[in-house]
């Protein structure tokens, strides 16, 4: 279940304050690990960095690192930021400078942005237990959160708890699979990817597309019942190898996916829909895969008019090992030679109700300006503030921007 629970980041029953964030992420970054990052200049340029052990920034891209996504076509992206980083001149400012300028919504100043530029963006759905009946229950109810309460009354005594108890794509999994479909009638769409040989990977965003710490996210404007998704997130080399983990919000929307699968895409990809960051920890002897798949992904919500939500998960509570999930994205059948960011699911599925008083049996969803901090013990923490994707700033800086800034910086140097 999704629980509250002690850690590094928001003390047992506490949320946690962006300055908090700060404080963290400076703690985390200054004592181990390799991290690797995304600077928007105060002149606009794009800059991929690294970060010291004093919270000192490395700008690679003046070392011939222009992208995220040029790390991920090495064999050995550590190896790459190690060597790059004894030639790397400094920026002026630091990594806690840049995140209160992100939090600040200074944008004329040097801030984070995503981590994630070229590289594709995928993500795996139904790969918790939880996630698993909430999305059944979305599409029973055709995305009406008003129905959603019976609905899971009567979908836990058909199943039971026989759902955590078989691992996916196994006989006893696919057994159950043809049980809860055929003779209890329960729709396959979501059974299917939850217990079934194939996994759900769908395409999250375009390069390019998603925001980084301190900026806001965005719902649909017509949307009535959404969420956030805090998510681990994969960082994986061209040659398949997982090579590093940062933070994601796979912004939900609820209604829209329960009333057809088939509207995923709209559920799922909108301005400002998905959040990463703040940085790519890269995988070292401080930290390791093994790491990933024992970390535990915190949450905590507070909204202006006073709600607050926190909780946090287990990825020991996964369905399919994270290698599982990779190995059924990029294979012999599909390649992504500029890499490749997967987000991994969620267990995320709040019930109780947000506004129990006027809305009752509505459940949780969004407000703008929520408050969205995403954080685990060893990768750090992810600020984001919720309002509408047509409020929120457009997406104007693309592939062409990039390659025309790339240019001009070519012509400069040249010129020099």
């Amino acid at each position: 279940m999704y629980c509250v629970r002690q850690t590094t980041f928001p003390p047992k029953g506490c949320s946690i304050s962006t300055k908090e964030c700060i404080e963290a992420n400076m703690r985390l970054v200054t004592s181990s690990g390799s991290w690797v990052g995304r600077v928007r200049t105060k002149q606009g340029k794009l800059q991929v960095v690294s970060v010291g052990s004093k919270g000192e920034i490395y700008d690679l891209s003046a070392t011939g690192v222009w992208s995220v996504a040029s790390l991920l076509q090495t064999k050995n992206p550590l190896k790459v930021v190690v060597e790059k980083m004894k030639v790397a001149p400094l920026l002026e400012e630091n990594l806690s400078t840049l995140m209160e300028n992100s939090l600040s919504s200074c944008y004329t100043k040097s801030h984070l942005i995503s981590p994630h530029d070229l590289s594709s963006l995928k993500a795996c759905g139904v790969v918790f237990i939880k996630s698993l009946l909430e999305r059944v229950v979305e599409e029973a109810a055709l995305g009406n959160p008003k129905k959603a309460a019976a609905i899971r009354t009567e979908l836990m005594g058909a199943i039971g708890s026989e759902l955590d108890k078989v691992h996916p794509g196994s006989p006893q999994a696919l057994h159950l699979l043809k049980i809860l479909t055929e003779e209890k009638n329960i729709s396959r769409h979501y059974l299917e990817v939850g217990l079934g040989v194939n996994a759900e990977v769908f395409t999250k965003g375009q390069a390019m597309s998603s925001v980084g710490f301190g900026a806001k996210i965005g719902i649909h404007p017509k949307s009535v019942w959404n969420n956030p998704e805090p998510e681990l997130v994969l960082v994986i080399s061209r040659f398949g190898d997982i090579v590093g983990c940062t933070l994601g919000n796979d912004v939900n929307l609820r209604d829209f996916e329960g009333r057809s699968a088939l509207l995923l895409g709209r559920a799922k990809d909108n301005n400002g829909s998905c959040s990463m960051g703040p940085l790519v920890r890269l995988f070292d002897e401080t930290f390791t895969l093994d790491d990933a798949r024992k970390a535990s992904i915190n949450l905590s919500i507070k909204g202006v008019d006073g709600f607050s939500l926190i909780g946090s998960s287990s990825m020991k509570e996964i369905g399919r090992d994270l290698v599982e999930l990779k190995d059924q994205t990029i294979n012999q059948n599909h390649q992504y030679p500029d890499g490749l960011f997967l987000m991994t699911g969620t267990m995320f599925a709040p019930v109780e109700d947000r506004d129990p008083v006027n809305q009752p049996g509505q459940g949780f969803t969004h407000h703008t300006g929520d408050e969205v901090i995403i954080s685990s013990d060893k990768i750090g923490a992810l600020v984001n503030y919720v309002d509408f994707c047509d409020r929120i700033p457009r997406w104007e800086y693309g592939i062409c921007d990039l390659l025309q800034d790339l240019r001009e910086t070519k012509r400069a140097e040249e010129e020099s």
